[in-house]
């Protein structure tokens, strides 16, 4: 039987910031493999903004509305008036493997590991659990499904819009900087998706990078607040605080607008890489969160990643928190830190 043209293109990603910019490698690949192919994402509206402009990307449809699903017919609904022939279920769940299926969708692709698998029309059989391969490594095998061959993870860049840059330049005029001072952000806070170096280190380096001629802005959700106030706080004033301040795509602005983006593992730190700020970044001892998995896709990156077994509390054994982090002193980063600021922004 004659194989049904591939035209309209549904790529299903509905969790974190950083797991929706690890999933955006796959426009490129798939317009390489299938040209002129229309291709949309289903995200959450909170990363909507992000990928908005992003080169390749056709239109996004929501998948939420005042913070909670939408109504599952009425989803369903919006599914099958879009008449996708077409779809990637990158991150799944029962629910979306259930709205694809329903809405006719004839090709539809995902994991073959879940006991929902069967409503899959084509299944790849990869666990992601292991963290053998790097998350936009494992999106892209998805598209293997339709034939297409993966060598290396496509470039992407986001899309930074002139009002966004304006609300940045006007974030860094709040906070007492001008656009010609030499910026650095710290972002101390994971949004509980790692362990985390500490308030006090992030200080101590916000001390040592100002003494070094550098203006330093600590950057967090609005939910952060507290913890970024509490490293500019320690910091004894050598930093200024920005917090829940931004939106995602005026913090893309902002970030862009640094030398270095100093983070724990967590979704601006994508952001940073995705808008070509050099980036230092922390990881736990952990297997499924290392940077195997979720490493910045950039080449300017300096990494560190905690031992637990050098780890009193933990002692070789499950990590049983932040303590392990604290094996990535202060020295250390700014050494690297000063490696990645020497050789400039390319």
């Amino acid at each position: 039987m004659k194989e049904r043209k591939i035209e309209n293109v549904l790529i299903v990603r509905t969790d974190r910031i950083g797991d929706v910019i690890l999933t955006l490698p796959m426009v490129p690949a798939l317009l390489a493999k299938v040209s002129g192919c229309r291709i949309s994402m289903l995200l959450r509206s909170y990363t909507q903004e992000l990928v908005d402009g992003f080169a390749g990307l056709d239109s996004m449809m929501t998948y939420d509305e005042g913070g909670k699903p939408k109504a599952f017919f009425r989803l369903l609904f919006e599914l099958r008036k879009h008449r996708f022939d077409l779809v990637f279920v990158v991150h799944p769940s029962l629910r979306l493997a259930l709205l694809m299926f329903l809405a006719g969708i004839p090709t539809r692709v995902g994991t073959g590991y879940r006991w929902y698998s069967f409503l899959f029309s084509r299944r790849v059989f990869e666990h992601r659990r292991t963290g053998e391969r790097h998350e936009a490594e494992y999106n892209l095998s998805l598209l293997q499904a339709i034939g297409c061959d993966i060598g290396s993870i496509p470039s992407i860049a986001l899309a930074v819009s002139a009002a966004a840059r304006n609300a940045a330049a006007q974030e860094l005029k709040r906070v007492g900087l001008s656009a010609d001072e030499k910026l650095i952000i710290l972002h101390p806070g994971s949004g509980g998706s790692a362990r985390d170096w500490s308030a006090q280190n992030f200080a101590d380096l916000a001390c040592a990078l100002t003494n070094d001629g550098y203006s330093v802005v600590v950057t967090g959700s609005s939910s952060e607040v507290t913890l970024v106030e509490e490293v500019v706080r320690k910091s004894n004033g050598s930093a200024a605080a920005s917090a829940g301040r931004l939106s995602l795509k005026e913090l893309a602005a902002f970030i862009g607008s640094a030398a270095l983006f100093v983070s724990n593992s967590t979704g601006p730190l994508h952001i940073a890489a995705a808008v070509g700020t050099p980036v230092i970044a922390f990881y736990p001892p952990i297997q499924e969160c290392s940077p195997r998995r979720w490493g910045p896709l950039t080449e300017r990156k300096m990494v560190f990643t905690a031992d637990n077994a050098l780890c009193e509390r933990c002692k070789g054994g499950p990590c049983q928190g932040n303590d392990c982090m604290d094996q990535i002193t202060v020295d250390y980063v700014l050494k690297a830190a000063r490696k990645l600021l020497s050789e400039g922004k390319t």
